[in-house]
């Protein structure tokens, strides 16, 4: 994969904190960015196909085995006795 060098501008304690953390894990700075970079990115992503899937699975409508028949009227169903 190329690779692209960018210029950030983040607070001044937030690196200093990034840094800790990316020692802490035997990264160095960079690569703790491109990795924490890629799974916000995989996050999105991943939360973008399952709402698709849902959405078409609400769409579809699911089998409930009646083939789309309902025999049974509401009034049937909301007898009292």
């Amino acid at each position: 994969m190329e690779r692209r060098n960018v210029t950030l501008s983040i607070p001044r304690q937030l690196l200093k904190q990034a840094k800790i953390i990316a020692a802490s894990q035997d990264k160095s700075l960079s690569q703790f960015f491109s990795e924490s970079l890629e799974e916000k990115v995989r996050e999105k992503t991943d939360y973008s196909k399952a709402q698709k899937r849902q959405m078409w699975l609400l769409k579809k409508g699911l089998d409930s085995g009646t083939m789309g028949q309902v025999k049974t009227s509401r009034d049937d169903l909301h007898v009292r006795e």
